[in-house]
């Protein structure tokens, strides 16, 4: 197996080829910091490379690897953080570039999970400002470009995160999706993103994101990868308001059972917002053919969304202010965003509105077990393509690009966004699988199936190559 090959090897099978002593931490993670040198500066997938610490922690766990039999499950792997999330000792952007000396003296407890795993931290990724735009393009720093084809973005605000395993320059990522955030990069990439149930991953140290609407998540080539990573994010830490219990025996075991006969809805409409557009909804009716053929049961029928729009984004956009970062030092949308932030009051009244849709969209799953989605609405926009609108030109530009994600925000639903094909311009088209509260399980199964229906592994962009 040569560098290259090893780059796009799934982590578990590297996590085994380090168990067997075919390959040390210390020489993977010199394959992927030599790729990050090479191809970095074209893609922009990372905001701080942490050279030095990873080498270090490779060397060490090299030497361990020589006297120890006992090893966490990821021991040696590489794996990238999102710069939305603290890693003790290594700046903390959030994409803005007033913070690119703001090092931070904590871990997440995200980040603790995954080093406990044994995993090796390559640097950190790119984001949105605040994560707040589906795209990856904060001022101040290269704008994060698609590895399938680098005029478009790899999304946001996990473009970063998407587009290093994508093009080989990290084994697998950690992301965080409050809106759509884990599933829209996954899907402009062509890899596999998992948003989970509220209160299955921590947010520690911090106890809430926004009402619960966001959460950590992994990102990966293959449905096993993401499950396994989801094994090790999973899990109650002291004082989380939210807490699901462990899955029996655990989700990457679920990747081997077969799902079942399962009921499965499909649409390519989110009333009020629109419609697929030709090739994303070719997406999801292959996707639902597919499904059919495998044994399930399939009917075209939605939830009624119509009156989740406003009160999401009342909650959403409160995360600018949130930051506590000063009008001056945002990007325009940003500073458009924080301006329209209300009273707690208003703040407040938009949680209550927004669960009570909530409700009754989950009222939707008691006959359902999956919901077949679009991931966005339309393909990936060119990098700088919505550079010049106002911003509330952006704002419903957002708005309907993203729309079939933020429902299972609001809900608190898993969802997965599984790669299924290819566009005209050689970008991946993917779907997104939405299960009942708590019910990752049944989604990793059913994802797993279409895999291994459909397998995705075998492609790799031509600039990774």
């Amino acid at each position: 197996m040569n560098e290259t090959d090893l780059a796009f090897t799934p982590a578990l099978d590297l996590a085994q080829l380090i168990r067997r002593r075919e390959v040390s931490p210390l020489e993977l993670v010199n394959i992927y910091l030599e790729r990050i040198q090479r191809l970095n500066p074209q893609l922009g997938s990372y905001f701080t490379v942490m050279a030095d610490l990873a080498i270090a922690d490779a060397k060490a766990k090299t030497e361990v690897l020589a006297t120890t039999k006992e090893l966490p499950p990821f021991f040696g792997v590489p794996i990238s953080i999102k710069d939305l999330n603290a890693v003790a000792g290594v700046p903390c952007t959030y994409g803005n570039p007033a913070l690119l000396n703001n090092i931070v003296n904590y871990d997440d407890g995200v980040v603790t999970r995954i080093k406990e795993a044994g995993f090796i931290l390559l640097g950190k990724t790119a984001t949105s400002e605040l994560g707040s735009f589906p795209y990856s393009e904060p001022t101040g720093f290269p704008p994060a470009r698609n590895p399938w084809n680098l005029d478009y973005t790899p999304g946001g605000s996990s473009g970063g995160a998407a587009a290093s395993v994508a093009a080989g320059l990290s084994a697998i990522a950690q992301g965080s999706d409050g809106g759509g955030s884990i599933r829209g990069p996954a899907a402009c990439c062509g890899v596999v993103g998992i948003k989970p149930s509220r209160g299955r991953v921590t947010h520690a140290p911090v106890g809430d994101r926004l009402s619960g609407i966001a959460t950590n998540g992994p990102i990966a080539r293959t449905v096993a990868d993401a499950a396994a990573l989801l094994d090790t994010i999973s899990g109650y830490f002291p004082g989380d308001p939210y807490w699901l219990p462990e899955p029996q025996p655990s989700f990457l075991a679920a990747t081997q059972k077969q799902p079942g006969e399962l009921r499965i809805a499909f649409s390519t409409i989110i009333p009020p917002l629109g419609e697929a557009d030709p090739t994303c909804e070719q997406g999801v009716l292959q996707t639902v053919q597919l499904l059919a053929e495998l044994g399930h049961k399939v009917e075209q029928k939605s939830p009624d969304y119509s009156g989740l729009v406003e009160p999401f984004q009342i909650v959403w956009q409160a995360g600018v202010g949130a930051a506590g970062i000063p009008a001056p030092a945002l990007q325009p949308f940003n500073q458009f965003l924080l301006a329209r932030s209300g009273s707690a009051a208003e703040y407040l009244q938009a949680v209550a509105q927004m669960q009570m849709v909530s409700r009754q969209i989950v009222g939707f799953f008691h006959n359902v077990d999956v919901l077949v989605l679009p991931v966005y609405l339309h393909s990936p926009i060119r990098v700088g393509e919505w550079a010049d609108l106002t911003p509330e030109e952006t704002f419903q530009n957002i708005i309907n690009w993203v729309a079939p994600c933020p429902a299972a925000n609001a809900t608190g639903q898993p969802a997965i966004a599984l790669p299924v094909g290819f566009d005209s311009n050689g970008l991946p088209i993917s779907v997104q699988l939405v299960g009942k509260p708590g019910g990752e399980e049944t989604l990793i199964s059913l994802a797993a199936q279409l895999e291994a229906a459909n397998p995705w592994l075998q492609h790799r962009p031509a600039l990774a190559t």
